[in-house]
C-alpha cells in the first residue's frame, strides 16, 4: 500500500473512533456506594443539570417556577430537593435560590397561596410546598431574615388552611383534591391530597409537641382506611375516589403516596409516648414499608420503578418526578423508625447504583433517564428525572446525618400556631377572585376532553414495551393496577391532574428523546 493509500485508510480510522468516542457515555458516573465524596460528588453533578432546567433564580425569571410544561408544585418539590440536597452535603451553592424560591411563593397572606396560581392550586400542590418547609425547619437550613416569614410558621400556615378544607359532607371526610369548585377535579379526592396532610399533620406534632397536630393525623389516617384508599391488609395505597360515588375507588397506586404515608407514620411513632399507640404505629411503618415492594422491579426486585406508567411509556411529567419523593422519604424514615435501616438502605443503594448507570445522556453524558432497572439511558429527560436520581443517591447518606431538629432538640425554627389566621383560604381566595366564567368553564372541558383524547389514542398504540414483552409488564402492572369495573381510567392515566397538562408531548407523557 503506498503512503498515500495508507495516509487515507489512517484518516478513515481516526474518523470513525471518533464517531464511536462521541457515542461513548463519556460523562458516565462511576458512583462507589461506599465511597462518602464519590457519593457527594456525583450528587452535586445531579444537582447542576437538575438546575439547568430551572430559570428562576436568574434575571428575569420567576423564584420557584419551574417553566412549561411543569406545574407550580413541582417548583416546591425543587426547592425541597435543595434544601435535601444542603442537607445531606453541606454544599450551601443552591441556598439562595432555595431560600428565594420558598419565601417569593408565600403569597400575601403567607400560606402558599399566590393569587397568580390560586385559580388552579390543589391541596396536594399547596402540600408539597409546606412539606418543603417543613425539611427546612427539621434539618436547619438556614433561616430566612427577621421580617420574612419562617420556616415552620408557613408549614403551619399550610396545615390551619388545610384542616379548615376537611369535608365530612362528602365521603365522611378527607380533603377534595381540588380547592376551587370550578376546577376539574374538585369532585374527586386523591389519596396524595390526603398523604401530604398526613404527613404534614404527623412532622408537626413531632417537632411542636402539639398533640393537636397527632389527632389531626390520626383523623386523616382512618379516613383513609375507612374510605378504601389505604388496604389494611395490604398497605397499598390507590389513587382516589370520586364524590358522587364514594365506594368507587380508583385503584392505580403511585410511589409519592407510598413516600408521604410511610414518613407520616415513621414521625407519628417517634412523636407518639404511649407504649400501645407506638406499637400501632410501628405495625404500621412496617406495613407500608411491606407495600412499597410495587415499586421495586429488575431482576432482584430492588431497583425502583413507577410501575403504574413506566413499563408503558405513559409517565406524565408529574409522574416522572414521583421516585424522588419515595427515595426522600424512606431515606428520612429510618431517622425516626431505625429498624426499618435494614431493609430500607439496600433498596436505595441498589436503586442509585442503577440510577446512576442510566445516566448517560445528553450533550455532556450524564443526563439522567427516566428509567432505572435496565441500567442505561432511556432518552427520557427532566427536572423529575433529575431530581429523581439526585434524591436516590443522597439518600445513601442518611446514615451519616444526625436525627432531624425539633423544638427543643436543635430546632431554631420559628413558628407561628395561629398560621394562615384560621380562615379557609379557598372561601377567602375565591371571594377575592370572583366566579369563573363560562366561557373560562367551557374552554377548562375542552382542554381536559382534549387531553383525555391524546392519552387514550397514545395508549392504543402500546402494544410491547421496549425490550420488555408484553406478559412481563401486564404482570406487573396488574400489581398496582387491579382489574375492576369501577375504574374509568387507562393505565398510566388514572391521576386526575392528568386532564390539566398543557397539550404538548412532554406533557402527554412522550418527553422528546435525546438521539
Amino acid at each position: 500500500m503506498d503512503s498515500k493509500a495508507l495516509g487515507f485508510a489512517w484518516n478513515v480510522l481516526l474518523a470513525v473512533i471518533a464517531i464511536l468516542g462521541s457515542l461513548l457515555p463519556v460523562g458516565a458516573y462511576n458512583l462507589d456506594l461506599d465511597s462518602q465524596a464519590s457519593i457527594v460528588g456525583v450528587a452535586r453533578s445531579m444537582a447542576e443539570d437538575m438546575m439547568a432546567f430551572y430559570s428562576g433564580d436568574q434575571p428575569g425569571g420567576t423564584p420557584g417556577i419551574l417553566p412549561d410544561p411543569y406545574y407550580w408544585w413541582e417548583g416546591g418539590a425543587l426547592m425541597g430537593a435543595l434544601v435535601d440536597y444542603w442537607y445531606y452535603t453541606g454544599d450551601a451553592r443552591w441556598n439562595d435560590a432555595a431560600t428565594q424560591g420558598l419565601l417569593h411563593q408565600v403569597g400575601p397572606n403567607k400560606d402558599y397561596m399566590p393569587p397568580n396560581q390560586t385559580m388552579t392550586e390543589g391541596n396536594d400542590d399547596q402540600g408539597f410546598w409546606g412539606m418543603a418547609v417543613m425539611s427546612a425547619a427539621e434539618h436547619k437550613f438556614p433561616d430566612p431574615p427577621r421580617g420574612e416569614p419562617q420556616w415552620l410558621a408557613l408549614a403551619q400556615a399550610v396545615f390551619n388552611t388545610q384542616a379548615a378544607r376537611w369535608d365530612e359532607r362528602t365521603c365522611g371526610g378527607g380533603l377534595r383534591w381540588q380547592i376551587f369548585a370550578w376546577n376539574n377535579g374538585f369532585g374527586y379526592k386523591n389519596s396524595i391530597s390526603q398523604g401530604c396532610f398526613f404527613n404534614l399533620a404527623a412532622r408537626l406534632a413531632r417537632y411542636t409537641g402539639n398533640q393537636s397536630y397527632a389527632a389531626w393525623a390520626s383523623r386523616a389516617w382512618d379516613w383513609m382506611a375507612s374510605s378504601g384508599l389505604l388496604d389494611p391488609a395490604t398497605y397499598h395505597i390507590y389513587d382516589g375516589v370520586d364524590v358522587d360515588n364514594c365506594s368507587r375507588r380508583v385503584p392505580y397506586q403511585w410511589s409519592y403516596n407510598a413516600g408521604a404515608f410511610l414518613l407520616g407514620a415513621a414521625a407519628m411513632y417517634n412523636h407518639t409516648a404511649d407504649a400501645a399507640d407506638r406499637d400501632v404505629w410501628r405495625e404500621r411503618v412496617d406495613g407500608l414499608l411491606n407495600g412499597t415492594a410495587v415499586f421495586f422491579g429488575g431482576d432482584a426486585g430492588d431497583v425502583m420503578t413507577e410501575a403504574a406508567c413506566e413499563p408503558v411509556g405513559l409517565c406524565n411529567v408529574d409522574q416522572q418526578s414521583f421516585k424522588a419523593y419515595l427515595a426522600r422519604w424512606m431515606a428520612a424514615a429510618t431517622k425516626w423508625a431505625p429498624w426499618t435501616d435494614a431493609r430500607v438502605m439496600p433498596l436505595l443503594r441498589a436503586s442509585a447504583a442503577a440510577a446512576a448507570a442510566a445516566c448517560t445522556g445528553g450533550p455532556g453524558g450524564r443526563l439522567c433517564g427516566l428509567r432505572w432497572t435496565g441500567r442505561a439511558f432511556d432518552g427520557w429527560t427532566g427536572v423529575g428525572q433529575q431530581m429523581a436520581a439526585m434524591e436516590v443517591v443522597l439518600a445513601c447518606l442518611v446514615r451519616n446525618k444526625s436525627a432531624p431538629a425539633a423544638d427543643g432538640q436543635g430546632g431554631t425554627s420559628v413558628g407561628d400556631p395561629a398560621a394562615g389566621g384560621g380562615e379557609d383560604a379557598a372561601r377567602r381566595a375565591a371571594r377575592e377572585l370572583g366566579p369563573v366564567s363560562a366561557a373560562g368553564k367551557a374552554g377548562a372541558w375542552a382542554l381536559t376532553a382534549a387531553a383525555a383524547l391524546t392519552l387514550l389514542l397514545g395508549l392504543a398504540f402500546i402494544v410491547v414495551d421496549e425490550g420488555e414483552p408484553w406478559p412481563s409488564w401486564t404482570r406487573r402492572l396488574a400489581a398496582v393496577c387491579p382489574a375492576t369495573s369501577a375504574s374509568r381510567r387507562d393505565p398510566g392515566v388514572s391521576k386526575p391532574d392528568m386532564a390539566r397538562q398543557p397539550p404538548s408531548d412532554r406533557a402527554r407523557g412522550w418527553s422528546p428523546r435525546e438521539r
